[in-house]
Order: C-alpha cells, then sequence, then structure tokens
C-alpha cells in the first residue's frame, strides 16, 4: 500500500491500495474512493477474536468514546483508492507501530492497516489522570503495521532521553512512544497559578521516546471562537 498525506491545514490521506490489501477505520471516516474498493463492517481485525474478542472491543468502546465498529475497506477485481479527510484543521501523522507502540488522545485516531491493536492505556497515576489534562484514559496503538492520526493543528517532535522531561499545557499532548512516562507538575508559585492563566498543573511526561506536541487544541479553537459567535440576545 502507497499512502500520502495533502492539502494541510485542512489535511486528507489518500491510500493506494494493491488487489487484496485492506485498511481498517473508524465508522463513517471514508471520504471518496474508487469503486473497486469494497466495505465490510465489524469489530475490526486487532484484540483477537470470539465472545471474549467481541466482549475487550465492547468495553473499550465504552471507554473511549469511540465506536464498536469498524469498517474495512479492500480493494477487489484490481487496485484501488481511498481517502480519509481530517475532520478538524490541522494535520494526520502516520506511524509505524511494528517496533515501538504509540499511545494518544483519544479523538486522534483516523485509520489502519491490518495487523494493529488498539488497546485502552489507562493512566496509573490518579494525578496525572485528575490534574493532567489528558484524562485517565488515551488509546494505545500496537502490533504490525501503520496507524493514522488526525492532531489538531500543526505537530512539532520532540526525541527526549532517558530521564529528559517536557512540561505540556492541557490539550497539547498529541501522541507519545508508550516507553515514554505521564505524570503532573504543580506551577510554582501561588501568584503564578491564580493569575498566570496557565492552570495550577501542567502534563510533564519523560523520556525515553518520542513526544509529538499540537498547537491548536479543540478546546483552545473553541475558546478563541466563542466570543465572536452570536447570541440570541445579539440585534
Amino acid at each position: 500500500m502507497q499512502y500520502e498525506v495533502k492539502n494541510a491545514p485542512l489535511p486528507v490521506l489518500i491510500c493506494k491500495l494493491n488487489a487484496g490489501e485492506s485498511i481498517e477505520c473508524q465508522k463513517g471516516a471514508m471520504s471518496w474512493m474508487t469503486p473497486t474498493m469494497q466495505m465490510e463492517t465489524g469489530l475490526g481485525s486487532g484484540g483477537g477474536g470470539g465472545l471474549l474478542g467481541a466482549i475487550g472491543k465492547m468495553a473499550k468502546s465504552v471507554v473511549t468514546g469511540e465506536s464498536i465498529f469498524r469498517n474495512k475497506y479492500t480493494a477487489q477485481g484490481g487496485n484501488g483508492e481511498i481517502a480519509f479527510a481530517s475532520s478538524f484543521p490541522g494535520d494526520i501523522i502516520c506511524f509505524d507501530v511494528s517496533a515501538n507502540p504509540i499511545v494518544c488522545q483519544k479523538s486522534a485516531y483516523l485509520a489502519n492497516t491490518l495487523g494493529v491493536n488498539m488497546e485502552i492505556f489507562f493512566q496509573k497515576k490518579i494525578g496525572s489522570g485528575l490534574f493532567g489534562g489528558e484524562g485517565f484514559i488515551m488509546q494505545k496503538f500496537a502490533g504490525s503495521g501503520m496507524v493514522f492520526l488526525e492532531i489538531d493543528g500543526s505537530i512539532v517532535e520532540y526525541q527526549l532521553a532517558a530521564g529528559q522531561s517536557m512540561l505540556i499545557d492541557t490539550g497539547y499532548l498529541a501522541a507519545m512512544e508508550a516507553t515514554c512516562s505521564m505524570d503532573i507538575e504543580t506551577v510554582k508559585g501561588l501568584g503564578n497559578a491564580l493569575l498566570g492563566g496557565e492552570g495550577l498543573f501542567n502534563t510533564k511526561v519523560t523520556g525515553p521516546g518520542k513526544i509529538w506536541l499540537q498547537t491548536m487544541p479543540a478546546n483552545v479553537l473553541a475558546n478563541a471562537i466563542i466570543p465572536y459567535i452570536p447570541t440570541g440576545s445579539d440585534s
């Protein structure tokens, strides 16, 4: 399979598949495709089969907010092409999880090749889950193959050495390699915490591993445009 990401900041992922190749996506993610692409809706290829596998996938759906179903598109009767457009202004990034599993924000998943497993990633430290801004539950992608994630705004990548850390404001952590660890750090100084506008806590991510930061989280954009939205009392 060949793929390319085009036209950021309103990006689209275009995948060209050889006959017999398949790709999975979240329900409703397909934007356009050639007639050779055939759709099959199911529970997805990752995470095992049978009753226990179905129960596990249902549990993941409940806690992550994603649909339990996946659409699998297969090129039949010849080569095929399929496109997945981002649902938010930003970028689409592509990961090969064969070597390093990826942990990302819950809303990032767009599509994956067969062989990629989506798992629930729980914050082990209560403080990180309550105050870190990323929540207790994130998504972890492992296995073998490619996963495609949609990111809010532009993406900035850092390689953290063992023991090296980055302090990140709420919502700006898009993804990290599973070798990284996450904690919280209190903003120092009472005046800074109360008057600085940055909140009381920052997310602290420590290496080794890569992290991907997004420049325009959805909540930041929403807050920026709220003052310009007319209300019912406006004439």
